[in-house]
């Protein structure tokens, strides 16, 4: 099983910029999808972005098309999600999330961190 340690986060204005990350560890990536969520306030859980760990192969919310970038770093066993231009919606709890490729659903989660952005 693989354990996601998540970093990153906090408050900024609207249109700033963030960056999570995501460590990984217990198993290699190869094989793996991996995913950021976010659930707002009252709201479910919702994708974000996924990242095929082998290939590259990305996915997007149209919400977040042109805004977000997700993307990893080998060495290090990390996935990243660098978001931009960031809007007053984009508020919530972020999670980063592993599967298996051929796996329907993720079983892996990080413990979540918070984004505030201010109007």
């Amino acid at each position: 099983q693989v354990q996601l340690v998540q970093s990153g986060g906090g408050l900024v204005q609207a249109g700033g910029s963030l960056r999570l990350s995501c460590a990984a560890s217990g198993r290699t990536l190869v094989g793996l999808v991996m995913g950021w969520f976010r659930q707002a306030p009252g709201k479910e859980r919702e994708f974000v972005a996924s990242m095929r760990w082998s290939g590259g192969t990305t996915t997007y919310a149209d919400s977040v098309k042109g805004r977000f970038t997700i993307s990893k770093d080998n060495t290090k066993n990390t996935v990243y999600l660098q978001m931009n231009n960031l809007k007053p919606e984009d508020t919530a709890v972020y999670y980063c999330a592993a599967r298996g490729q051929s796996n329907r659903d993720y079983d892996a989660w990080g413990q979540g961190t918070q984004v505030t952005v201010s109007s």
